[in-house]
């Protein structure tokens, strides 16, 4: 088993309840002073805390690396919400051309993109389900689905699986998503998707970033990428005329609906 593999089947243990060092060992199959390093490892990350003789997960992370959360984020969406995000789906659907393969990643926004791309001959690769359930009858749109882990909650499939696919796929161009933009780094808040759309980014040719205004800075402490990695930016009237400037300084197109 691979050492990440390991670590987050650690953290998956925990969120169902406090687990003992030897319990850990023992559904892992690897010695009880290796869990001890993994643990080590995960409180100085900050994910978990040491207990004796065992640990927990801290509050507030069994959401971002769990299944564990009940609502899905769309459904958590104000009207005005899925209003700026339909139209910078249609914005970014408007970006591919024919024969073109692209990229959804598993936020919520990708599935709006896949409805603006019924009927166009392109090929979209991912491992978000409600894509799938946009394009699933769609003869137009060669689909190519990434396979993992089933998060019921969010309709993403993740994990190690997930990851090694992605490192075998290549294309055109990704769109982006995230939970904010500090500093120079496009962030999200949830640790189990971040390694997918980072596979994700590192196999396409441009990535588009998608980011109302609301995500400047946004929330999120694991890093996506740097500004220097994204070629475009998808975005609404309230994002500051700074933050627009800055991104077309630096040769990046810049689309404001």
């Amino acid at each position: 088993m691979l050492l990440d593999e390991r670590r987050q089947r650690i953290l998956d243990q925990l969120a169902k309840h406090g687990q003992s060092v030897k319990d850990l060992s023992h559904g892992l199959g690897v010695s009880e002073s290796t869990i001890r390093r993994d643990l080590t490892f995960l409180e100085q990350d900050g994910r978990l805390k040491r207990k004796y003789g065992g640990a927990m997960l801290t509050q507030g992370n069994r959401a971002d690396t769990t299944d564990s959360g009940k609502q899905d984020r769309v459904v958590e969406a104000t009207d005005a919400q899925m209003q700026l995000w339909e139209r910078m789906a249609k914005a970014a659907a408007d970006m591919v051309q024919d024969g073109s393969v692209i990229i959804l990643d598993v936020a919520p926004e990708a599935a709006l993109i896949a409805r603006n791309l019924r009927g166009h001959k392109v090929t979209i690769i991912t491992s978000n389900l409600a894509v799938l359930d946009q394009v699933r009858d769609d003869e137009a749109v060669d689909l190519v689905l990434i396979g993992g882990a089933l998060r019921h909650h969010h309709n993403s499939l993740v994990g190690p699986l997930a990851e090694r696919m992605i490192a075998d796929v290549a294309a055109d161009l990704m769109f982006l998503c995230c939970t904010g933009v500090r500093g120079n780094a496009v962030v999200d808040n949830m640790a189990v998707e971040a390694p997918i759309r980072q596979g994700f980014i590192k196999a396409s040719q441009q990535t588009v970033l998608l980011a109302d205004e609301s995500k400047f800075p946004g929330t999120g402490s694991f890093k996506l990428c740097s500004l220097a990695d994204l070629d475009a930016l998808v975005t609404t009237s309230g994002t500051g005329k700074g933050i627009q400037d800055s991104f077309a300084k630096e040769g990046k197109k810049v689309v404001v609906v």
